[in-house]
């Protein structure tokens, strides 16, 4: 296999990336400037080293002295409220907005509808340790679940409801979706501040 097609192939497994658009990446680096192209790879080989994923809600965070990032270890953040989203772009978009100051909690994908492995494929056991740990200590009283609008969105929804319902008759806890504002088939990571806002707002 030629270079060319190589390189493609590591670009087609990139999120929404087609063969067409993966051979543009690919010219458009032969015919950008060196120091460009070796910056890029300097970037790159540098992401691993200077980027770290906070152990408790599972976001990426730059690399500093903590363990935890800012967020999770905030004395302004409204401990209460458990905001659970599908991944970290999902999480820029809500913060972002500027209306949601509580804790968040990255799930790592999405459940599939048919496939059985829910378990394996998203960090639904994680998410239920946490929920326990901090209902159980009193802090914890809302959790939010934040995912798109489309099939697999709904889904997941009511599995992890499903998944933490323990939890909710032991502790009391209010479980929540986003309400109107996003339409059917909406991502959460292309939606615009406003209707994030009048989402998280009119959750029910």
């Amino acid at each position: 296999m030629d270079n060319i097609n190589k390189l493609a192939r590591f670009f087609l497994k990139f999120p929404g990336i087609g063969e067409r658009q993966a051979k543009r990446f690919v010219y458009f680096l032969l015919n950008s400037d060196p120091k460009y192209t070796s910056e890029l790879i300097d970037g790159i080989k540098e992401l691993k080293n200077k980027v770290s994923q906070c152990p408790v809600c599972f976001r990426f965070f730059p690399k500093d002295n903590n363990e935890i990032c800012d967020i999770c270890s905030a004395s302004s953040t409204d401990k209460s409220v458990l905001l659970v989203i599908e991944k970290d772009s999902d999480y820029e978009s809500v913060r972002k907005s500027a209306v949601y100051a509580g804790n968040y909690f990255i799930l790592g994908g999405l459940v599939p509808i048919t496939d059985k492995s829910a378990e394996e494929k998203t960090r639904i056991k994680q998410l239920f340790e946490r929920v326990k740990k901090e209902a159980g200590k009193g802090t914890l009283k809302e959790i939010i679940l934040a995912f798109s609008l489309n099939p697999h969105g709904n889904h997941t929804d009511t599995y992890v409801r499903s998944f933490l319902s323990p939890l909710q008759e032991k502790f009391g806890l209010k479980i929540s979706s986003l309400g109107r504002g996003l339409s059917t088939g909406t991502e959460i990571e292309y939606s615009d501040d406003d209707t994030l806002k009048n989402a998280l707002k009119n959750r029910q």
